[in-house]
Formats: structure tokens, C-alpha cells, sequence
């Protein structure tokens, strides 16, 4: 794998980054990537979703990410930080993407070490995700130290039908 050099920062709710944004997010789930969404996905819809995720973000519960690449949205992840009084210590990977053409450059690793680096920063010691079994990104976090926790059968839709697993991880920070 090449590191691509990709500029990754959070995102603002600006019309261009929840364009960009939506059309990642259609994209992603055409190639059958498993985010909680079915094919085909509306532009309209996945624009809404951004909308709301970046809202949440601007309340300080949640950083959203996004890597460029000469002007190119080519991939995104959220730290979820919002989680109740007894769990302060940890955070949560979500939404973790790559733009189909872009995957094995590197982004998801630029974009995963940016969201560790800042659950450090607020203090958290703890990350959890989740990731599908039927082409899922299992190898790339268990390669970036992450462990595997167990599995959920039959947990979700694929986003052209069937269903698949998911596959828990965590990593201290």
C-alpha cells in the first residue's frame, strides 16, 4: 500500500462539503459498501444524513473527517463522542469510507489515525467499531492494531440484499 498524500480535516456543513459528502456516500453503497444504507440511495437522502451528522458535529458530539485529494472528496470517517456519564473514556469509528477508486492508497489509514489522534486528544482511551463480514475492512484494522471482539451473525442488510455479519472490534488508546 502507497500513502497518498491526502489532506484530512473535519468537515463544516457547507453546500459543497454535504454534495461531496452525499455523492461519497451513494458511491460507497452502489460498490456495495455496508453504512446502514441500501442501494439505491437518493442524493437527497444521503445529503439529509450528512446534514444531520455534521449538525451533531457543530454540538461537539461527534468529529467528522474528510480526506482531499487535489479538490476530491476520496474518503470520510466520524468519531462518535457523545456517550453517557459512565463512559467517558471512550469513543467510537463510524462511517468509515473510501471513494472506490481511491482504496488501497492509504486515505483510510490517514483518516483512522487522525480520529485516534483526537480521541487521545479529548481524553478518551478506549475506541470500538463495527465493520461488515462480507467485505468489510477487517484487515485493515486488525493491521492498524485493532482487536477482534466477536461477531453478529446475519446483523444487517448488504446494500444490494442478503444479509451479513458484523464484526466488533476495540483498540486502548
Amino acid at each position: 500500500m502507497t500513502d497518498t498524500a491526502v489532506r484530512v480535516q473535519p468537515l463544516l456543513p457547507t453546500p459543497e462539503v454535504l454534495d461531496a459528502l452525499a455523492d461519497l456516500l451513494v458511491r460507497v453503497v452502489a460498490d456495495g459498501g455496508s453504512v446502514s444504507f441500501m442501494h439505491p440511495l437518493p442524493h437527497g437522502d444521503a445529503r439529509a444524513f450528512w446534514a444531520a451528522s455534521l449538525a451533531h458535529a457543530e454540538r461537539g458530539g461527534r468529529v467528522v473527517y474528510g480526506a482531499w485529494d487535489d479538490g476530491l472528496l476520496v474518503g470520510t470517517v466520524t468519531l462518535l463522542l457523545d456517550f453517557p456519564p459512565n463512559q467517558p473514556h471512550r469513543a467510537e469509528i463510524a462511517k468509515m469510507m473510501t471513494r472506490p477508486g481511491h482504496r488501497g492508497r492509504g486515505v483510510a489509514t490517514t483518516l483512522l489515525r487522525a480520529a485516534e489522534d483526537t480521541a487521545r486528544a479529548r481524553g478518551r482511551t478506549l475506541l470500538v467499531l463495527d465493520t461488515a463480514t462480507d467485505g468489510g475492512a477487517s484487515g485493515l484494522y486488525e493491521r492498524l492494531g485493532y482487536t477482534f471482539a466477536g461477531e453478529i451473525p446475519d446483523f444487517a442488510l448488504k446494500p444490494h440484499g442478503g444479509l451479513t455479519g458484523t464484526r466488533l472490534y476495540y483498540k486502548r488508546i
